[in-house]
């Protein structure tokens, strides 16, 4: 698997766009875009990306969740490249296909779980692979929960469903990836949640 963070303009406010790749760009790996942003940047960004010869640049978009900054370039980036488009929310125009918890989504050539994490949003999802620990968590606060916050009971139990797996990286919609010290990270943002009183 490859993960390529794509470049914005730097002058619209967007959530990070990830390009997810076979690590060979083989034919039967599925070119995927996780979020697609809002900066028109973005689409000059994945004409530069390391796509693989013969293949559709992106083939799926899988939303994070229905927040703008995650999902208003849809419309071009379905111009552009007709992907297949997944999302966990109903409500967004553009989506061909609804993803349930639990569910297995095939992106570059790995298999990924989805993880429905509400709070950020009743739709946010995170995206968990097993074999090299990759999770990308949209906007939910997976490191960064606080005794000050209020949690619902959903997102705590996903919490705990996350903290029960081995991540070795996460990609977050806002920020810089953390590569280190994951599972500690993400084990002292579940009690502090928990202890919120939430």
């Amino acid at each position: 698997m490859r993960i390529v963070t794509l470049e914005t303009s730097g002058e619209v406010y967007t959530s990070k766009v990830y390009l997810v790749l076979g690590a060979a760009s083989r034919l039967g790996d599925v070119n995927t875009l996780v979020d697609v942003g809002q900066d028109p940047a973005i689409l000059a960004s994945i004409a530069r990306a390391p796509t693989g010869v013969g293949k559709w640049p992106v083939e799926q978009v899988v939303l994070t969740h229905n927040h703008s900054d995650h999902t208003a370039l849809l419309p071009r980036v379905r111009e552009a490249f007709h992907p297949k488009v997944f999302a966990f929310s109903p409500n967004i125009d553009g989506v061909d296909c609804l993803l349930r918890d639990g569910d297995a989504i095939k992106m570059g050539d790995a298999y990924f779980e989805v993880i429905h994490t509400p709070g950020h949003s009743s739709d946010s999802i995170c995206l968990y692979n097993r074999s090299e620990g990759v999770l990308f968590a949209g906007d939910t606060p997976v490191v960064n929960a606080s005794l000050d916050g209020t949690y619902e009971a959903g997102f705590l139990a996903a919490l705990e469903k996350i903290c029960a797996r081995d991540v070795r990286a996460i990609y977050f919609g806002h920020g810089p990836p953390l590569t280190e010290h994951c599972n500690e990270r993400l084990r002292e943002s579940q009690r502090m949640a928990a202890g919120s009183g939430g």
